[in-house]
């Protein structure tokens, strides 16, 4: 029924010192110190909009509850990105086996990783790293 949905849903999203926000037609540009990240949210029938250089809002009118659910879900990854271009992400990998061996090696200057012995194949396994991404192997490992 109309009374249980709500007439507008929204969110604002704080862009701080060092970044700037640019949004066309929901493509959201965010630049900072790290780079520069792009993503489209045009599969969302959402606003999108800057109300002023440091602050963006998103908003849904008279949407289900599946939809203005989406509004929260934007704004978080709009944040994530600003958090990207500023601070960056650091994820830790380990290559773990049952009975064959596997050995990575990075090289190209730490952006490719060779992975080889994966299931006891000889074929070697070269996995690119996208631009500004850097592997490095660990030196402790510990002995099970």
């Amino acid at each position: 029924s109309l009374q249980d949905e709500a007439f507008v849903v929204n969110q604002t999203v704080k862009i701080p010192e060092g970044v700037t926000c640019h949004v066309k037609s929901r493509l959201v540009t965010v630049k900072g110190p790290r780079g520069v990240l792009k993503r489209t949210f045009r599969h969302l029938a959402l606003d999108i909009q800057m109300l002023n250089p440091k602050l963006l809002k998103v908003e849904k009118w008279f949407g289900t509850k599946k939809e203005l659910a989406a509004v929260r879900t934007v704004c978080s990854h709009i944040e994530n990105m600003i958090k990207g271009v500023t601070k960056g992400f650091l994820y830790k990998m380990r290559a773990v086996y049952a009975h064959f061996p596997i050995n990575c090696v990075v090289t190209e200057n730490n952006s490719l990783i060779e992975i080889r012995n994966f299931l006891g194949e000889k074929y070697i396994r070269k996995v690119r790293m996208a631009a500004g991404v850097t592997v490095t192997n660990s030196t402790k490992q510990k002995k099970k």
